[in-house]
């Protein structure tokens, strides 16, 4: 297999460092726009290659697409990342000309590639991925509902051990749909567990929402103390989304992708749970929702509703 990342920064380095040590790929071609990053930071990881014990191939290349030439999945990491006291949807207008650009040059090249978008607001540089370029809609993916997940799965673990219930992030099962957006994703308590135990049974009603709360300014969070996003965690969640169909593993992730009647919707991407392979999303997996969680998924859709309306010309 053959992975391009569009962007070299610590995001868009962290994808390229997963997928070469996660050993799935033949080849990983790390493009930016600047003069010598992406060849810097390629040549620091193949220095790396035996210490570590990978054969992938990572290469870097400066504003040159035809080195990306025939790959199979496309990581979209490029555009300005968020800054302290910012909001992911105040990135809209200038990362939306920037991802369309590199979406429409990554497939000039890769035209049977899957998309991956990272870049913020993720839903709406998904839908507008997806729009500008009249791709299958498996084929546009956006990374966001895993990377919640994970954030939702650490802060439950942070809970259930201060609860007196020892667990890791890998111990608890939890999912987020809904926006990546800091007011309405979407955490399913419901249907969170430790090693098979629902949550709801070990955590109080106010520690869970804490716990929500937590989840849904989780990136913030971390802006906050790195004065930038965070990159360790979005990019291990775009790796990972990558080796699931690299291996064609049908896993089940939640991700941001085109509705077409599931859930209620239509003509919008959203996080839902999806099957994961070869071909991109297979389906998405219907999780019936009810009461307060069905309010909130509801209003996380008009959100990503009105971001998209923020689109405009770029859309054409």
């Amino acid at each position: 297999m053959k992975v391009t990342v569009v962007g070299a920064g610590n995001v868009g380095a962290t994808v390229a460092n997963v997928v070469a040590l996660k050993k799935f790929a033949r080849e990983v071609v790390l493009i930016d726009i600047k003069e010598g990053v992406s060849e810097g930071k390629a040549m620091d990881m193949m220095q790396c290659s035996h210490a570590l014990n990978f054969d992938t191939t990572v290469k870097g290349v400066t504003n040159d697409y035809s080195a990306t030439a025939n790959s199979d999945v496309v990581v979209v990491t490029s555009g300005l990342p968020r800054k302290p006291g910012m909001t992911r949807e105040e990135l809209v207008g200038v990362n939306a000309k920037i991802v369309k650009s590199v979406v429409e040059q990554a497939l000039k090249h890769s035209p049977n590639a899957i998309f991956i978008i990272i870049s913020n607001p993720m839903d709406a540089m998904t839908y507008l991925a997806l729009k500008s370029t009249g791709l299958p809609r498996n084929r546009v993916i956006g990374m966001g509902g895993m990377l919640d997940s994970s954030r939702f799965r650490y802060y439950l673990s942070e809970a259930l051990n201060a609860a007196g219930h020892p667990a890791t992030p890998s111990d608890v099962d939890g999912m987020v749909i809904g926006g990546h957006n800091d007011k309405t994703m979407v955490p399913l308590v419901s249907i969170a567990t430790l090693r098979g135990i629902p949550v709801t049974q070990l955590l109080s009603k106010e520690v869970l929402a804490d716990v929500v709360q937590k989840t849904k300014v989780g990136g913030a969070t971390l802006t906050g103390l790195l004065g930038t996003s965070a990159w360790y965690a979005p990019g291990a969640s775009a790796a990972t989304l990558v080796e699931a169909i690299a291996l064609d593993s049908k896993k089940v992730i939640p991700c941001c992708v085109y509705l077409e009647g599931e859930y209620g919707e239509k003509e919008l991407c959203v996080g839902v749970p999806i099957v994961l392979g070869k071909d991109g999303f297979e389906k998405v997996v219907d999780v019936k929702l009810e009461g307060e969680e069905k309010a909130k998924f509801d209003e996380s859709v008009e959100a990503a509703r009105a971001v998209n309306a923020q689109l405009g010309d770029a859309l054409k």
